[in-house]
């Protein structure tokens, strides 16, 4: 780290940098042990914090309301260049937030049967968390996408099979998994750079990720759209090929 760029840069105690995360000074340390934020910079005997320490915080919170463990975080931590800037981190932080508007609701178990009228079932949980809309917590209570339960409801009024839920599921993450790492790499590699040399804030380049998103959800399911009706026509051209004998 670059003392002299440090010296341009507002640097804050430890109390100060506590107050700004909403995070103790024990986990702050703890995650300094374990190399997740570089150690604090040093002015005489007393020790400061900058952006870069609050950006990878930040970042370490957000990976932690994703559900990352502490090993999967460390991982992650330990793809980003040792010498990225408050700004790189903060692309990280923004391509994890949600992607959705409408953010999970909390419930116990009893909110959620009261909420859909009914005692789920085991199968029942199993198919509404495959279609990715009710999920088991660590703690023993459930994340619900309150604007798609009625539809998963539906959805086990109509006998869906939990098979193929799962199977549909497995499908989703499979190609979501791609999707993710060549968008990312998309944003990393056109996107970023063009920013950064036009010297923008990292809140700028929030607000651009922010806009994009709904117009790439918005694309995602007009290539799909595309995707079904082109196979549909494959199918088509199929069967008459084979009704002609051809």
């Amino acid at each position: 780290m670059d003392e002299n760029v440090e010296t341009r840069r507002e640097l804050l105690t430890l109390d100060e940098l506590t107050a700004r995360v909403g995070m103790s000074v024990r986990n702050i340390r703890f995650y300094t042990t374990k190399g997740l934020v570089p150690p604090p910079i040093r002015r005489g005997r007393s020790g400061y914090y900058s952006s870069e320490h609050i950006a990878r915080l930040e970042l370490v919170q957000e990976l932690q309301a994703h559900g990352f463990t502490l090993s999967a975080i460390e991982r992650y931590v330990a793809g980003i260049p040792v010498d990225a800037s408050p700004e790189e981190i903060a692309l990280h932080r923004t391509m994890l937030a949600p992607w959705q508007a409408d953010l999970p609701v909390e419930m116990s178990r009893a909110e959620l049967d009261r909420r859909t009228g009914r005692t789920l079932s085991d199968d029942d949980l199993t198919t509404l968390a495959a279609l990715g809309i009710v999920f088991r917590t660590k703690r023993g209570r459930y994340e619900v996408a309150v604007s798609q339960l009625s539809v998963g409801l539906g959805l086990l009024d109509l006998g869906f099979p939990v098979e193929a839920a799962l199977a549909a599921a497995e499908v989703y993450a499979e190609h979501g998994r791609q999707v993710a790492h060549e968008l990312n790499e998309l944003f990393r590699t056109m996107v970023w750079p063009v920013y950064k040399e036009s010297g923008a804030s990292a809140e700028t380049l929030r607000e651009v990720v922010e806009r994009l998103k709904p117009l790439s959800i918005a694309s995602l399911v007009s290539a799909y759209e595309a995707g079904m009706d082109e196979d549909r026509r494959q199918r088509a051209e199929r069967r008459a090929r084979r009704a002609s004998g051809d």
